[in-house]
């Protein structure tokens, strides 16, 4: 059969596979999802008698709830649909073929998939042994051609951070023309006072933009709304990049309620994060060498062995995310899970 012409470099991409679903006797911990049902204020502040009408291009009042919470202008938030739409504009806003991406490794799987897909070559770092970014690394390898470093802080899947010492220091070895994305998705789970603050340092460096969402602490990843704070220049070009009317009025509303409920939601991510406090300690008592989680996850650097061992979860019907050949992802899921997950490597040597 004659094929069509397609891009080799496209063709050759492993395409995104989510994990398998979750059935009544199974626990989904693969994709980092909110375990919690939705706030039923949040659920009832949803209009669905307008699906007939598009929304607001622009999600102009939230772009205004935002930009007062983080005291900037609303040319300086930029909303999409969800947090790696918005890596994908960055990259069709930044970069043109042949420039470099620079990013950790590993780090967020869809950073070295988007670059490819803007014609980007992309520069992985290795991460330092203890599982975080190496940020001298790093800065080091950012050259002429560099367009845009990403910093994944906490980072996933090995839930480390990026300390606000160690980035003001990879912030002052970062030429002025290169753009950083500091990518912030999992924030409001970090308890560790000496993380980096994005929305703080954004005063500092007219070079960075910082990226967050509402799919995970907020519970609306069905909905797909993440948004970017960072110079009001920056994201009109990235504005240009997007598809039209991709944040819908529904997923904008949601948000908002959000934030008018964050004190509740909030709650419910402490107890997120305590279980995941309680889970890290208990798999350090196993004998797992587990760095110390950040997000509402935990990473099992599971090497040669990672298939065998996603095998053995996922016959105690736990489904999680298997990163050949470094390791495992496992998002906090129900306390229940947390039990089952803890019998079935305590199996493992």
């Amino acid at each position: 059969m004659t094929r069509v012409r397609l891009r080799a470099e496209i063709e050759s991409l492993p395409p995104y596979r989510q994990g398998k679903p979750a059935d009544a006797a199974s626990f989904k911990l693969s994709s980092n999802e909110n375990p919690f049902d939705p706030l039923p204020s949040v659920r009832d502040s949803i209009d669905l008698d307008s699906f007939n009408r598009y929304p607001d291009a622009l999600a102009s009042t939230l772009r205004s709830r935002l930009a007062d919470r983080y005291g900037v202008t609303p040319d300086e938030v930029h909303i999409g649909s969800g947090s790696v739409a918005i890596i994908a504009q960055l990259l069709a806003a930044a970069v043109q073929h042949g420039d470099e991406v620079v990013y950790s490794w590993r780090s967020f799987e869809a950073y070295p998939l988007l670059a490819v897909v803007a014609g980007a070559v992309s520069v992985r770092v290795p991460n330092l042994p203890d599982h975080r970014h190496d940020l001298d690394a790093m800065a080091a390898a950012i050259t002429e051609r560099t367009r845009l470093v990403f910093v994944c802080s906490p980072n996933n899947p090995t839930g480390s951070i990026v300390t606000q010492a160690e980035f003001d220091d990879f912030m002052a070895k970062v030429p002025p023309t290169v753009l950083v994305a500091l990518d912030e998705a999992y924030i409001e789970f970090c308890r560790d006072p000496d993380v980096v603050d994005g929305i703080a340092s954004l005063r500092r460096y007219p070079n960075l933009v910082v990226l967050r969402t509402f799919s995970k602490a907020y519970g609306l990843a069905g909905l797909r709304v993440g948004y970017a704070v960072g110079p009001d220049y920056v994201l009109d070009a990235v504005r240009s990049t997007a598809i039209p009317l991709s944040v819908t009025l529904q997923a904008e509303q949601a948000a908002i309620a959000s934030l008018d409920h964050e004190g509740e939601l909030l709650e419910r991510v402490d107890r997120i994060a305590r279980l995941r406090d309680d889970l890290w300690r208990a798999l350090v008592d196993l004998g797992w060498d587990v760095p110390q989680p950040h997000g509402n996850f935990v990473w099992l650097p599971t090497g040669d062995r990672t298939e065998e061992i996603a095998a053995l979860l996922d016959r105690h019907g736990l489904i999680t995310r298997p990163f050949h050949p470094d390791g495992i992802r496992v998002s906090i899921g129900e306390p229940a899970s947390v039990d089952r997950l803890l019998t079935a490597l305590g199996e493992v040597a």
